[in-house]
């Protein structure tokens, strides 16, 4: 993507009325006004709120939205000009369960406050495999611990990948933890016992996926029983 395409985005992100943008000192510092009221100030309802983490183009976000008209649904990217499409389209289509985020993940405690969110969605994220880079990787202890705050004692995360090699590391926390998972599949189109959640919803990144034979993985789990 060219530099002027980015910066007519992050422009039209600026007008959107589903984008929040916060800075890295607003919410250290404690200044982010929408902290703990997700639903109070920003939906305007009391509906569970699900987020997609790493959401890029935000296409599972908004199909997301469209098939649970009666959930709130936030996608969350550190990079806006990916996310631009995503709140377009909701915008365009007067979705009005869905917003979008621009924040780091590790910042989520300042963003949501604990037991604020009900389900995440982790759907294709970078499987960071060299062990240099286990940090990154979105399902690792810290990432984990994390998403056990803000989310409630019976919230659930949903992770939706092409690797077997993340699936399986998750799986192997899962059981140091001594958490059994909900769901573990690793052929999500040839299992029925999967959410239709799993299945309705195709990225294009994964209609990629599956004309090359890939499989698509999916493992849900909840900190409490």
């Amino acid at each position: 993507m060219g530099s002027k395409n980015k910066l007519k985005r992050f422009a039209e992100n600026e007008s959107f009325k589903n984008v929040v943008q916060p800075t890295r000192d607003e919410l250290i510092e404690k200044k982010f006004k929408q902290y703990g009221s997700w639903r109070k100030q920003v939906f305007k309802n009391s509906n569970p709120i699900v987020l997609e983490l790493g959401c890029g183009k935000g296409e599972y976000t908004v199909n997301l939205a469209k098939l649970n008209p009666n959930k709130n649904f936030i996608g969350i990217d550190i990079k806006g000009a990916r996310f631009w499409r995503g709140a377009k389209t909701s915008l365009e289509e007067k979705l009005s369960n869905v917003y979008f985020l621009r924040t780091q993940i590790e910042l989520l405690n300042y963003v949501f406050k604990e037991n604020e969110i009900d389900e995440i969605w982790l759907t294709f994220p970078d499987p960071q495999i060299k062990f240099q880079r286990r940090k990154h990787r979105l399902t690792n202890p810290k990432f984990l611990s994390i998403y056990k705050n803000i989310l409630k004692s019976n919230g659930i995360i949903h992770l939706k990948t092409d690797s077997e090699f993340l699936h399986g590391y998750t799986l192997g926390l899962l059981e140091s933890m001594s958490i059994k998972p909900i769901h573990s599949n690793h052929d999500v189109y040839k299992n029925l016992n999967v959410p239709k959640d799993v299945i309705n919803i195709q990225t294009h990144y994964e209609s990629i996926y599956l004309k090359e034979n890939k499989k698509i993985t999916y493992l849900s789990f909840s900190f409490h029983e």
